[in-house]
């Protein structure tokens, strides 16, 4: 009699149960310690599997998903990749709206794995109707049949990672989480995260990572949206030009901002220092966490977590392409790279 095989059913099982990894060379002059929750670890390499697998479960659920339906997204590229994916497994058609910030990368990605993608430009108002936000809720006015996930003002893009992302932390520190640090975009990740260790430790600190550009650190603070706060930055994923509906201000403690041009450098930083290839947005979290052990945030009884959100692959085009670098200036006097370490043999 043949040996039961020990096989997946698809790749929808593998998401989740992110490992927690110890961050070693990068902190060791910080005091405390320090984990990486690494969501490259998700089958779709990003922490947005959760979400879209669970949106569109509950749809499924209960009965607004059907046979032939076509799932429409607004999205910078990770998402979409994991509405893709799960698309692909549920047999269900797939239309995304892209930024045009987007790396090319990703946007590639998206169209390997069926995806129609319309690419909208980025530097335009919310309410603009080429900004992406437009051009997804008219692709769903206009297609039949269609469910439009809408990620920013999803409640169920909360409810994925209080059911999911907190409570493996949570597990994975027993309990002795003090602080959270992740980045803000559509809020999902760091407000759903929040609310459940916070209801286990109302102590634990969660800090919100911004990009100068965006509007959420003075929203936090002020609760105004301030149209002056806005600019074009070259981060994904991180900070908006709105107020997103999935973001739980009250379960944020503060927002700290990072810098287009040290993000990208810290993410290249963590790959070499660390092993870990990881993003651009990885590489803003960690810039945060430099800027806040350098404030004295933490103490030596500090046991903090910072959320690696998705893998480095996505960006070969943009953080991890030295002529990209080159061509936003990154590469200055206060950081120069070896940049030519690729030696020809004739």
């Amino acid at each position: 009699m043949a040996s039961k095989i020990n096989a997946h059913n698809n790749l929808l099982s593998l998401i989740g149960n992110t490992p927690l990894i110890k961050l070693n060379k990068m902190t060791s002059s910080f005091v405390g310690n320090f984990y990486a929750k690494f969501e490259a670890f998700n089958p779709g390499h990003s922490s947005k599997d959760r979400v879209a697998a669970y949106i569109i479960e509950e749809a499924e659920r209960k009965g607004i998903l059907k046979e032939g339906s076509t799932i429409i997204e607004t999205t910078s590229g990770n998402t979409g990749f994991s509405i893709a994916m799960v698309s692909i497994i549920k047999g269900y058609d797939c239309i995304l709206a892209v930024s045009s910030k987007s790396s090319q990368d990703k946007i590639d990605m998206l169209r390997a794995m069926g995806a129609k993608v319309y690419v909208c430009p980025a530097h335009v108002s919310a309410d603009d109707p080429r900004s992406y936000y437009q051009v997804a809720k008219r692709l769903h006015e206009e297609t039949k049949g269609s469910i439009y996930i809408n990620q920013y003002f999803n409640e169920l893009n909360m409810e994925a990672h209080y059911k999911t992302t907190g409570p493996e932390i949570w597990e994975q520190t027993n309990g002795n989480i003090t602080h959270l640090v992740a980045c803000s975009g559509t809020g999902g990740t760091i407000s759903g995260t929040s609310r459940y260790l916070k209801e286990q430790n109302p102590n634990v600190k969660v800090i919100g990572v911004d990009a100068f550009g965006s509007v959420l650190k003075k929203y936090h603070e002020t609760r105004e949206f301030d149209a002056e706060e806005i600019y074009p930055y070259r981060i994904e994923g991180l900070g908006k030009n709105l107020i997103p509906g999935a973001t739980d201000f009250d379960a944020i403690d503060e927002f700290i901002k990072v810098t287009d041009e040290e993000s990208a450098h810290t993410a290249r930083e963590i790959a070499k220092s660390e092993g870990m290839f990881v993003g651009y947005t990885s590489g803003a979290a960690m810039q945060a966490l430099k800027q806040l052990s350098a404030d004295g945030k933490f103490d030596k009884n500090s046991n903090v977590v910072v959320i690696f959100p998705d893998h480095g692959s996505r960006y070969m085009s943009k953080v991890f392409s030295d002529e990209w670098m080159n061509n936003q200036g990154f590469f200055d006097s206060k950081n120069v790279e070896e940049v030519q370490q690729i030696q020809f043999v004739k």
